[in-house]
């Protein structure tokens, strides 16, 4: 009877240290979601950098803050090595560095891009998931190409942009929101050849080869797909 008794107590006491720690690990969880810093609602900046759709407040300076959150996908729109001339501008056609957590989604194979700079010059202009019409209506190329798009982009996620310049990432946003994405969940961060913060990933290294192994790069199979 004793010892039934004392393993009642040693059940009893266990069951409340469970308790207790499940209920400190939920508070815990609850605590550091809001310990998360708020996103300001996307505001485009004026001037040059408003013409290519870079937010105000969350950009190449600030993005650090909003790094790492489990409610947002980051995604780099630039191709690993792009056609166009990028330095004429001042920039880079091969993605030289990357922020951390940015997984690579080339824009050039989602659509083609539009209103590059003359000096620029034409990027990629093979196959891509979507191609837009004179009326600037938005269609798809394959069968695939909305739900690719799906899981690239979480509707229910934060997503922030970001390429070389912020062309790029200005035009994802544009063509997300003409799919029916909410641009309120929707930043463009700007680009990577003006980022100065603590999370840059070099991928140029001094001897003038490319580390694109560290980069995350979603594949695009064309050949997979069912051409419409």
């Amino acid at each position: 009877m004793k010892k039934t008794i004392i393993n009642a107590f040693i059940a009893v006491s266990l069951g409340i240290v469970g308790v207790l720690v499940l209920t400190a690990g939920i508070y815990r969880i609850l605590n550091d979601r809001e310990k998360l810093p708020e996103i300001p609602t996307p505001e485009v900046s004026e001037g040059m950098r408003g013409e290519l759709g870079i937010d105000k407040n969350v950009n190449e300076s600030t993005v650090d803050n909003y790094l790492g959150r489990s409610d947002s996908v980051y995604r780099d729109m630039r191709l690993l090595v792009d056609p166009a001339n990028y330095e004429s501008i001042g920039g880079d056609r091969y993605l030289s560095g990357i922020i951390k957590g940015f997984e690579v989604v080339p824009l050039p194979y989602l659509i083609e891009p539009e209103g590059l700079p003359e000096s620029v010059g034409k990027s990629y202009a093979g196959k891509t998931l979507f191609s837009r019409l004179a009326n600037g209506k938005v269609i798809a190329n394959y069968d695939e190409s909305k739900q690719i798009l799906e899981d690239l982009f979480p509707k229910d996620k934060n997503i922030f942009l970001m390429c070389g310049g912020g062309g790029y990432a200005g035009m994802t946003k544009q063509l997300l929101v003409d799919l029916g994405w909410d641009e309120n969940k929707i930043w463009n961060v700007g680009g990577y050849w003006y980022y100065e913060g603590k999370n840059k990933i070099v991928i140029k290294h001094e001897d003038g080869t490319y580390a694109f192994w560290k980069l995350n790069v979603h594949n695009i199979d064309f050949d997979s797909y069912t051409e419409l």
